[in-house]
């Protein structure tokens, strides 16, 4: 049911349908979405692009078990317009970037195609797992039409699991952006012990629970006037049984900071620190993420 007077944005939720062997996350970012594109005041195409792949970073990342981990998108070029786009998610901080040619951007249409953005480039999903200190990295080729048909390629193609992943993104009557995102899995068949590549691509109840979660409109899923419970009970409330599990609240969150920047500048010899520094003996590092400027003394830094 919709509800003018809600605004439910900047949180994940995950469930799984036990009968079915299937498990899903939805996100819905706003404000700090914004924020994070306010930040950069990037062209409208590199805006989106960006918006899309931290809604996909804050799907993905959001259902890591371990509250230390973090995941890495990385999407690199070879001949297209981006030269880098980076986002990564971390205890429901998410945080991003492109860096692009500006120049091509203009020449080109106004909603340059992936493959203009990216030309035969790739993208890296990374998985670091505080806990155990893995790490775990899949890459494949950005050839569909969006980075939510890509990461469905990761899955299938790296995890060997059925995936499904939907993301939309509208621009609200005052300006703001509001994106949802919706991820399902089919998981092995429950036996135990059972390796994830046993999972058939054309098992019946895959096949049933994506078609479900293919009648989910973009309307919807960036429809801060929905609940995230209400769109999970529009695909499933046929079913059984739907657990829904515990929800993450996104925020923006970029971990420089003075400290943090005279630490790792610390790390350089002195040599090197002093070279780095202007007449007036201040290092002024650039963080992509935030697009501040940090200006260091370099005698914080040399021990």
């Amino acid at each position: 049911m919709e509800d003018d007077n809600l605004n439910d944005t900047d949180r994940a939720l995950g469930f799984t349908i036990p009968a079915r062997h299937a498990r899903g996350r939805i996100v819905r970012l706003g404000p700090v979405l914004d924020t994070i594109l306010a930040a950069h005041a990037y062209p409208p195409a590199i805006e989106a692009l960006l918006a899309e792949a931290l809604t996909l970073a804050a799907l993905i990342g959001s259902t890591l078990k371990d509250a230390g981990g973090q995941l890495t998108l990385q999407a690199q070029t070879d001949g297209g317009v981006v030269k880098l786009l980076v986002c990564d998610y971390k205890g429901g901080e998410l945080r991003g970037y492109v860096d692009f040619d500006a120049e091509r951007l203009a020449a080109g249409p106004e909603q340059p195609t992936l493959f203009a953005l990216f030309g035969a480039g790739y993208l890296a999903i990374t998985f670091d797992q505080a806990a155990t200190r893995e790490r775990y990295q899949g890459i494949v080729p950005l050839d569909g039409d969006t980075l939510a048909q890509a990461a469905q390629n990761y899955f299938v193609q790296s995890e060997q699991i059925p995936t499904l992943v939907k993301l939309g993104i509208t621009r609200q009557a005052d300006g703001s952006h509001v994106a949802g995102g919706l991820f399902l899995q089919h998981l092995p068949e429950g036996e135990e012990g059972r390796e994830r590549l046993h999972t058939r691509l054309d098992h019946p109840e895959w096949e049933h629970v994506a078609i479900l979660g293919g009648t989910m409109g973009i309307d919807e899923l960036a429809d801060p006037a929905l609940s995230l419970e209400t769109l999970i009970w529009r695909l499933f409330n046929e079913e059984d049984e739907v657990r829904l599990l515990s929800e993450v609240a996104m925020t923006r969150g970029c971990r420089c900071s003075p400290d943090y920047i005279a630490q790792v500048l610390g790390k350089f010899p002195v040599e090197e620190q002093r070279a780095m520094a202007g007449d007036d003996g201040m290092i002024t590092v650039d963080c992509a993420f935030c697009a501040q400027k940090f200006p260091v003394a370099v005698s914080d830094v040399v021990l």
